[in-house]
């Protein structure tokens, strides 16, 4: 009788080249497959007569050449359980002469030990329950058409809640029309970039400092970068002056130093923009996460005709969603669909629709607010550990959102060494001249993200990163 694993229907594409022999040409497809990790370790084979069939040779062939190859340590055979691919000594490819790096360099792998590394939120939050009841509600009151080709500024139920929550819960001032559903901030700023460019600029505007990698995007849609400073009071708008057609900042909380933009400044930005026809992209990456007094609202408010605002789920509900949405005024908004009708990284019809109803219900609201008790005693934590064990630091940025900067005595030129010696401790944080166009001119401190690490290893994560700070 047939073993029961060789009535599986698998599928296997092989190219055999049959000019040395067929059990010579089989072998070498099945072995230049493994190598290239186009089967994987743990892989099921077809069974010898299932394959001998799809490639019309006889069964001993492909036996023999499964024998030989489970010799030379590519496939394994488990007794009742057929032929699988063995697993492989792990190698790196070899890097050819001229290949192109990837770039940017947008994701990081989690860290080992202690990761204490910004822009993370607690993953653990994440509404699971809403979230699976508000899809199966999805599932069942949907139109047939919600499953067909769909919108790619995004869905119209989606578009509404959003404006509506965003008007609300941070002051934009928006028509779902001018909402645009994309696949997260680094999609966002891409399609930004492009549209520009597009309109005819040349050169956009960062913060001084700015995650790097951001900065690289624009470069790659082909414009110049320019950088302003940031001081306590946030951008420095009257450096603001040339060639730059937009400028990109983070006025309610500062990315990575924590400052709100000063209210004077505000009007100096919005000024700006309207007297060069520039345009102000605002992300509000954490805005909703304010603990002090009442979160800071959107720029967007105060010039709905020149800052494109730019919200993500990534801070408050999780990254992997790759959930967000621009409010996009008029000038843009034609070179901005142009941009999209070339653009294939639409959203998930399904998330877009759970989101609206998370909103809708007022979900989003109560899981927003359980975010922000844990992530203010999170805060807490950290400033309490920090002033008691190490008062020659000082904590900043605490204000809003859900990482600190740590600001030590001394140069920026020690910092190697501090990381250095926390990676050791096995704690990873931001040193926080990464974020700097001219990096020697960095103050000295390390960027600590406090809202990632799981709610049992909090404790132990601070006094890891605190105790391995004081000996360094």
């Amino acid at each position: 009788m047939e073993e029961q694993w060789s009535r599986r229907e698998l599928d296997l594409h092989l190219r055999i080249d049959r000019a040395h022999g067929l059990r010579a040409g089989l072998e070498r497809a099945l072995r230049d497959a493994v190598r290239d990790g186009r089967l994987a370790a743990g892989t099921p084979l077809p069974s010898s007569r299932a394959l001998a069939r799809d490639l019309g040779v006889a069964r001993g062939t492909v036996t023999q050449a499964y024998d030989q190859l489970i010799a030379e340590g590519y496939l394994s055979a488990r007794q009742r359980s057929g032929v699988h691919v063995a697993p492989q000594p792990a190698t790196r490819p070899a890097r050819t002469p001229g290949m192109a790096t990837p770039f940017p360099q947008l994701y990081v792998p989690p860290a080992a030990g202690v990761d204490l590394r910004p822009g993370r939120p607690d993953l653990s939050l994440f509404p699971r329950g809403p979230w699976l009841a508000a899809t199966r509600k999805v599932l069942q009151t949907a139109p047939n058409s919600a499953f067909g080709n769909a919108d790619p500024t995004g869905d119209a139920v989606l578009k509404e809640a959003l404006a509506h929550y965003l008007g609300r819960a941070r002051g934009v001032v928006t028509t779902p029309d001018r909402i645009v559903v994309c696949a997260g901030f680094t999609h966002a700023l891409r399609l930004i970039c492009q549209a520009v460019r597009l309109d005819g600029a040349a050169a956009v505007a960062f913060e001084d400092p700015f995650p790097r990698d951001y900065r690289l995007l624009a470069e790659r849609a082909g414009l110049d970068t320019v950088h302003i400073p940031v001081d306590g009071d946030g951008l420095e708008v009257d450096r603001l002056t040339g060639r730059p057609a937009a400028v990109v900042t983070t006025p309610a909380h500062q990315y990575p130093l924590g400052v709100t933009l000063r209210p004077d400044r505000r009007t100096r930005l919005v000024a700006w923009a309207h007297r060069t026809r520039g345009f102000i992209v605002e992300d509000d990456y954490d805005g909703e996460f304010r603990y002090d007094r009442q979160p800071v609202g959107a720029l967007q408010g105060m010039a709905p005709d020149r800052v494109v605002y730019v919200g993500t789920t990534s801070k408050t509900i999780g990254p992997g969603l790759r959930l967000g949405w621009l409010v996009v005024p008029d000038g843009l908004f034609s070179p901005l669909q142009q941009v999209m009708d070339g653009d294939a990284a639409h959203v998930s019809v399904i998330d877009q629709l759970v989101l609206a109803h998370l909103i809708r219900t007022g979900e989003i609201d109560r899981h927003l607010r359980r975010c922000r008790s844990r992530y203010r005693r999170r805060r807490d934590l950290l400033g309490a550990a920090v002033a008691r064990r190490l008062p020659h630091a000082r904590l900043s940025g605490i204000a809003a959102g859900l990482h600190a900067v740590l600001q030590l005595p001394g140069g920026s030129a020690a910092e190697p060494a501090l990381l250095h010696h926390l990676a050791g401790r096995g704690v990873t944080v931001d040193g926080l001249s990464a974020y700097y166009h001219r990096p020697e001119r960095s103050p000295y401190g390390i960027v600590i993200g406090y809202a990632a690490p799981p709610q049992h290893g909090y404790d132990h994560a601070v006094n890891t990163l605190i105790d391995a700070v004081d000996a360094a």
